[in-house]
């Protein structure tokens, strides 16, 4: 199902019994963090503090810190789901026939009831603030004892390319200098930050910001994703929710905002005005140092009646965010393959904190071919920032850490199997020699072909008929056994990266 707002989702969540309610008084300062990670780390349910010290606002945490209420969030039972309708579309052709036509209709006609729709008015606007406590009222939170201070962690940041008009919706962490500025920390990889450099050519010395916190789950997971350059999040989300965002102007800048949204801060930044921004600890588990970013001024803070604040904590996997990356592996398959279609799966495990590490298995049809796919991945967007690409065989289960441990460590000569390049790092990764500059690694751990400098026969790997699996997994309480674990496990199980049984062969490769 869609939701029309946040609210609805936290219906959604209570009657799941995937909301805790908290009464006692918290401190923003660290204490809330607290709290949460010892949740999160046991995948434990979302956090609704209902009284935070110095707000008159309740707040909302590890909304998607669960498998279940990331899917949830999206309103599907299973990630296939999105991942066949992103299928679909990925594979539409020029009809060859009129009857090709017929067939495509419907899956236009579900694209086009995805795109954005203005409204005239919105329960975001109920309150309108021009004067007095703005960012002053909101329970913003420091996460971490050497945190430069308060920072706003979830926010949907709207901007305009300042020479083509094409809006972006980005979430950039935003540090809280006082009641009217805040950091708008957008790195240089990101659209935001290619908005704010092209004031230098647009005869313009001000961008215009408007900024959500607490939107539908679809719409707040679209800001997360990795689209293409001036691709709408806000049509990503209508498609998510099978139904168009509703955007209302806002108050006194030129943008859209989500109209069903908790709280909107308007304003702009100044390319003349720049401010240290963090330390701040991130979700590689260390702190990103000290660094100048745009300040963002607020003219204007609108509201729904009662609003609910939203944030989120980052850290050393896993934290909340991890989930959110798992959604996009997977609805972001489809295009992977249908760039470079020898691709069967991908996985991000979360000890890589989404830019270390990728693990992908490949229909392997001719000599050196690991290899072309790692400089295909490092060509691919951000993924462009990938430390190491282990590349398997299809019949690798790269879910499966344990199977990939083994095959990694059993296919290949260091020598002959890795890859070494250079090129650009994210600007997070404080341990390139240089910023924004290092090295990457990728290795071959697919079967070796002769061509590839294999002189010896590649090795047949052990494995049970299935029909004698089949038969003991029939008899397997004839046998009394019932105490001991089967080696037959959950689907759901076998995609979870935490769990490494060897039995996981045995289960489906995906949700």
């Amino acid at each position: 199902m869609a939701y029309k707002n946040l609210r609805q989702f936290i219906d959604f969540l209570k009657a799941r019994n995937e909301l805790e309610v908290i009464s006692a008084e918290v401190s923003p300062l660290l204490e809330i963090t607290e709290i949460n990670n010892r949740i999160v780390q046991g995948e434990g349910p979302a956090l609704f503090f209902e009284r935070v010290q110095g707000s008159p606002f309740p707040l909302l945490i590890n909304t998607f810190g669960s498998k279940s209420r990331m899917l949830g969030a999206l309103g599907v039972s299973s990630y296939d789901e999105i991942t066949q309708r992103m299928q679909e579309f990925t594979e539409l052709k020029s009809p060859d026939s009129f009857m090709d036509k017929l067939k495509m209709l419907p899956r236009l006609f579900d694209l086009s009831q995805a795109a954005p729709k203005k409204v005239s008015v919105g329960p975001c606007q109920e309150v309108v603030i021009t004067e007095g406590p703005m960012l002053d009222l909101l329970p913003v939170i420091q996460c971490w004892p050497k945190d430069a201070g308060k920072f706003i962690t979830l926010p949907l940041v709207i901007t305009r390319d300042p020479v083509s008009g094409h809006r972006n919706v980005g979430v950039y962490r935003m540090q809280v200098f006082d009641n009217r500025t805040t950091a708008m920390h957008w790195q240089i990889h990101k659209d935001g930050a290619d908005h704010f450099r092209k004031l230098a050519g647009s005869g313009k010395s001000k961008l215009e910001v408007a900024v959500v916190i607490g939107a539908d789950p679809a719409t707040m997971y679209a800001g997360t994703a990795p689209l293409p350059k001036d691709m709408d999040e806000f049509l990503l989300a209508g498609f998510l929710r099978k139904e168009p965002v509703p955007l209302v102007r806002c108050k006194t800048v030129d943008l859209e905002v989500p109209a069903e949204a908790e709280i909107v801060l308007e304003g702009y930044v100044d390319m003349n005005d720049l401010k240290m921004e963090g330390p701040f600890g991130d979700h590689t588990g260390y702190y990103s140092p000290a660094k100048e970013f745009p300040v963002f001024h607020v003219t204007c803070m609108t509201h729904r009646k009662n609003p609910v604040y939203i944030t989120t904590v980052v850290g050393k996997p896993p934290m909340e965010d991890c989930y959110l990356g798992k959604a996009t592996e997977r609805i972001f398959l489809p295009f992977i393959r249908k760039m470079i279609p020898e691709i069967v799966d991908i996985h991000l495990p979360w000890e890589g904190v989404f830019h270390n590490c990728i693990l992908v298995s490949v229909q392997k049809s001719y000599p050196f071919q690991a290899r072309k796919v790692m400089n295909a991945i490092w060509g691919l967007g951000q993924m462009m920032f990938s430390k190491f690409i282990f590349v398997f065989d299809a019949d690798t289960n790269v879910q499966d850490l344990r199977e990939v441990a083994f095959k990694a460590f059993s296919h290949t000569d260091p020598k002959r199997d890795l890859v070494i390049a250079e090129g650009p790092v994210d600007e997070l990764d404080h341990c390139a020699s240089q910023h924004l500059w290092g090295s990457k690694m990728g290795v071959d751990c697919t079967s070796k072909l002769p061509e590839e400098g294999m002189q010896r026969a590649w090795p047949e790997e052990m494995r049970m008929s299935e029909a004698i699996q089949e038969m003991v997994t029939k008899r397997w309480e004839e046998y009394g056994l019932h105490s001991r674990q089967s080696s037959v496990i959950s689907r759901e199980q076998a995609d979870d990266p935490r769990l490494t049984t060897p039995s996981k062969l045995l289960a489906g490769k995906h949700d």
